[in-house]
This record gives structure tokens, C-alpha cells and sequence, in this order.
């Protein structure tokens, strides 16, 4: 990420994998880090944990975790009494009613990354920051809508429109660089950057006795992820798909 130096960033920060990879590269390239995480009352709570690991890790110097119950809403798996698919990546249609698209897997949560990115938004112009730095990926994900470079591009342009320092000519950027890596290159990244990739959480149904399930859609990319980079993952798993 490049003419960040010095400059308050905020980083949606999860605290999973990619996330963590995000505010590392904001912190290699000198940025004054100002962390966000939202807590939607996700199923995986456990990552709210992993947040303030990374955020504390990368030296952020200020870390919000910002309250909204998403479950009032529900239609995702991660927000409602709905099972987690574990029969592989996408493999699972969302039931009728839930208001998704066939095609995408139920642990889409409506909208979540238009609801983020608009809150991260907020706190960047509260802060007077033109920059935002968001872990999405084009390339092995689940197939999210709110992933594609097309949504991010238009976010920015949104919030020149949206905003009062839009109209004061300030240029909002929305950084995404891990838009078209695949999640080896992500993982190997972690390696680069001397990320201990442990304190970060992917799982989306986490165990009772808080390991990363192994079977859900987002453990088995990141297992596969390590798997070709080559590298060992830290990750501790129920079981290994």
C-alpha cells in the first residue's frame, strides 16, 4: 500500500487471517492504525478475540469494537439458528425464505460489508482519514457479492457523494490488497510480514472447546491456503478435512 506513511488508516479489522494480513501491511507501510472491528453478535465471537490480539500485535492506536446485533435481522448462518454447511466450499444453497441468491452459501450475512465499510467510513471521516483498508478477496472466498473489486470500486465513489469532506474534494480510498491474491498467497504473506498467523480466527462454528471446526467453508480455504503455500499452519482443527 503506497503514500500511506504517517497517515491515520483505518483498518476493518475481524480478526481473521486476511484482516490480520491487511494491518500488517498498514503497519509495514507506516500508517498511524486506527482499528474497527464490528461486533455483529456473530456466531464465531471467538474472533472478536482474535481482534484485539492482531490490533494490539500491529501497534494500533486506537481499537474500536463497535456493537451491532445483526441477529435481529438473521438470514445467515453466522447470524441465525441456521446450520453451518460443511460439505464444502459453496456447496450449500441458502433454504427458501432466507432472502439470499441459490448461488451464494448461507453463511453470506446480508449486506454485511456495504453495513461495514459505510460504519468504517464514519470513523474515517470522524478521524479525518481518506484512507480504509478492507480484507476483501476476489479469488478463493465463497463467492460473496460484497467481495467483487466492481463493489469496492463503487463504495468509493459512494463516499465521495456521501460524505462532507466528498464535498470538500477529499478522495476517499478504499484499499484492498488482498483483492486477487489466492489465500496461499495470503498465508505466505502472513509469513513475509513475521505475523504469528495463530492469533488470528477464521472458523465460522467454532467448537466448544475453541478449535476451528476444520469442515466450514472458511476453515477448509484457510487450511488449503497454508497447504499450498507450503507453509505449516498454526490453526488447531477438530478435524482435518
Amino acid at each position: 500500500m503506497q503514500g500511506i506513511k504517517g497517515k491515520p488508516v483505518i483498518v476493518l479489522l475481524s480478526g481473521g487471517l486476511d484482516s490480520m494480513v491487511c494491518a500488517g501491511l498498514a503497519e509495514e507501510a507506516g500508517a498511524h492504525i486506527i482499528a474497527l472491528t464490528v461486533d455483529y453478535n456473530q456466531r464465531h465471537r471467538v474472533e472478536l478475540e482474535a481482534a484485539t490480539r492482531v490490533a494490539k500485535a500491529v501497534g494500533a492506536a486506537e481499537h474500536i469494537v463497535l456493537p451491532l446485533d445483526l441477529t435481529r435481522f438473521g438470514g445467515s448462518a453466522l447470524t441465525a439458528d441456521i446450520d453451518v454447511p460443511k460439505d464444502g466450499v459453496g456447496a450449500a444453497a441458502p433454504p427458501a425464505g432466507q432472502g439470499t441468491a441459490a448461488d451464494v452459501p448461507i453463511t453470506y450475512v446480508p449486506a454485511r460489508n456495504l453495513i461495514f465499510l459505510s460504519l468504517t467510513l464514519g470513523l474515517a471521516e470522524a478521524r479525518q482519514a481518506a484512507d480504509i483498508v478492507i480484507g476483501v478477496n476476489a479469488l478463493d472466498y465463497s463467492g460473496y457479492p460484497d467481495c467483487r473489486p466492481e463493489f469496492i470500486a463503487g463504495f468509493e465513489n459512494l463516499a465521495a457523494l456521501a460524505t462532507r469532506d466528498g464535498d470538500k474534494g477529499v478522495a476517499f480510498r478504499i484499499h484492498a490488497p488482498l483483492q486477487y491474491m489466492s489465500k496461499a498467497d495470503i498465508a505466505a504473506e502472513s509469513a513475509r510480514l513475521g505475523m504469528d498467523a495463530g492469533m488470528s480466527w477464521s472458523c465460522y462454528d467454532p467448537t466448544p472447546e475453541g478449535l476451528h471446526c476444520g469442515l466450514c467453508d472458511s476453515c477448509r480455504l484457510r487450511s488449503k491456503g497454508f497447504a499450498d503455500a507450503g507453509l505449516a499452519d498454526p490453526t488447531r482443527y477438530a478435524v482435518q478435512a
